[in-house]
């Protein structure tokens, strides 16, 4: 899929809690093995949102970033679409409130959206064609998740907070990346869900590592064939990063190298923040690629599906980067929490307050 008229990236911006909890203290809790999540799937920590975040509150602090590199008026946003499986609301949007904190109300679509941990990767092909068409003059895309786990369970020791916003606008002198092809892989694969009124997902085990594999590999290989590209032709690539392990083995099977993968890898050291896994590390790249670099980008969502992107880096984008924090930053400031501390703050413990 190709916009009929050329997109890009205005501004981007992440946000990571500063609040973190290692993996070999979930593990003590449980009586489990570390080595069997530091060494087999390659996590040592997880960023934990506080007791006085949510998906809204890190949904603001990066859509407040993009608007800062983006350079443009609040109020010149005409969509804002927030994608996320942890909203606070079960019936309120999230988009509505980010919305109004920047600015950019009243006239102009909120929405909310859903796919498991691609969420925030369609919220950009919606703002593609929303831009594309001439409906509105820029789109605001967002991936937040304060990541959900039950107590115990092997999600626990990976899923985290986080989330990035893109502003998607067409193509100018202000864009700092061109948006060139995109295209989605969808099965009706159950591998990973979550009932209503249920408070933790459940997940099909190995299952969902096989179908994570699937759609990524065929939504990778499909955006290559239609652009006549191949891995050597571009300088990074990111994968959906549930784990340390995946992505390498994905980039792997479609012939990307280690070091193509390095920089979006970043934020697998703060563990899957679901719908706003790619958005981070698409963020991290940005902030490192330079003018006329080639970015492959392949998102995963439980249920299942995958978007693949070919984004081009261009000459504004080295003028944006000082002007937010980057990933970097935030995954350097950081403080430690212990498990009673992180079960409290994620309502695991009922009846307490939330004070720290």
């Amino acid at each position: 899929m190709k916009p009929s008229q050329p997109v890009g990236i205005i501004g981007w911006g992440a946000y990571i809690p500063q609040y973190r909890i290692k993996v070999n203290t979930i593990a003590q809790v449980w009586g489990a093995q570390t080595e069997r999540y530091t060494e087999g799937l390659g996590i040592e920590e997880k960023a934990v949102a506080g007791p006085d975040e949510d998906t809204i509150t890190i949904a603001i602090e990066a859509a407040q970033n993009a608007i800062k590199r983006a350079q443009i008026e609040p109020r010149e946003i005409g969509a804002v679409l927030s994608g996320s499986e942890s909203p606070p609301y079960a019936v309120k949007p999230t988009g509505c409130t980010v919305a109004e904190v920047i600015g950019a109300t009243p006239n102009i679509l909120a929405a909310d959206l859903e796919f498991a941990c691609k969420a925030g990767t369609e919220g950009i092909q919606f703002c593609m064609g929303l831009v594309s068409s001439g409906m509105i003059k820029y789109g605001m895309a967002i991936g937040a998740d304060v990541a959900q786990s039950a107590p115990g369970d092997d999600l626990e020791y990976a899923a985290a907070a986080g989330g990035a916003a893109f502003i998607i606008g067409k193509l100018d002198s202000n864009a700092a990346a061109a948006i060139n092809a995109s295209t989605s892989y969808v099965t009706d694969t159950p591998d990973f869900w979550r009932r209503s009124e249920q408070p933790y997902p459940k997940h099909g085990g190995v299952f969902t590592g096989q179908s994570y594999f699937h759609h990524i590999i065929n939504a990778g290989e499909q955006l290559m064939q239609d652009l006549g590209m191949k891995p050597k032709d571009f300088q990074y690539a990111i994968f959906h990063q549930p784990n340390g392990k995946f992505p390498e083995k994905a980039a792997r099977e479609l012939g990307f190298t280690s070091e193509q993968i390095r920089v979006g890898m970043l934020v697998s050291r703060i563990g899957n923040t679901y719908s706003g896994c790619i958005p981070l590390g698409l963020s991290a790249v940005l902030e490192t690629a330079k003018p006329g670099d080639n970015i492959f980008v392949v998102s995963y969502g439980s249920g299942a599906g995958s978007d693949a992107f070919h984004i081009i880096a261009l000459d504004a984008i080295e003028n944006k980067r000082e002007l937010a924090p980057t990933v970097q930053d935030y995954i350097e400031r950081k403080e430690y929490v212990g498990y009673a501390c992180y079960a409290k703050w994620r309502k695991m413990i009922i009846g307490l307050e939330t004070k720290r």
